[in-house]
């Protein structure tokens, strides 16, 4: 019981203490500095333009009306889209039908079956002399 009332006493005393400081401050604060206009700047000499090729979307359908595969070239950028279809006989929530299919990026693209036509084969092979024949052994 004592105990309590000297930690009530000691919490009055601490509040009168806190008190008598702020009603001591009666000095008004200084005003804030006037503000300057500052002159505008130079325009930056940078111009940010969008390019000018634009995003081009194709889809693929199933004859159901299905989305196969959408593709999407940006700029000089191409991937393809597939939908997340389960692999045997997982349904969508299993595990295994729940894992999102990622974005494909066309990074090269070969094409092995073109054949050169004849007379750009024979632009493109540089005229290289034969090699000497081997010098015969003697012995």
């Amino acid at each position: 019981m004592r105990s309590l009332k000297v930690l009530h006493l000691a919490a009055f005393v601490a509040s009168c203490a806190s008190i008598f400081p702020a009603a001591a401050q009666q000095d008004p604060a200084p005003p804030p500095p006037r503000m300057q206009k500052l002159e505008e700047g130079e325009e930056p000499a940078v111009t940010i333009r969008k390019p000018n090729e634009e995003r081009k979307i194709e889809e693929k359908r199933a004859p159901g009306g299905k989305v196969k595969e959408i593709k999407v070239t940006s700029g000089k950028s191409t991937y393809y889209l597939r939908p997340n279809e389960p692999a045997g006989s997982a349904y969508p929530g299993d595990q295994e039908g729940m894992t999102n299919r990622a974005a494909q990026w066309e990074v090269l693209e070969f094409d092995i079956g073109r054949q050169a036509k004849q007379g750009e084969t024979e632009q493109q092979e540089p005229d290289v002399p034969p090699p000497p024949a081997k010098p015969a052994n003697k012995k």
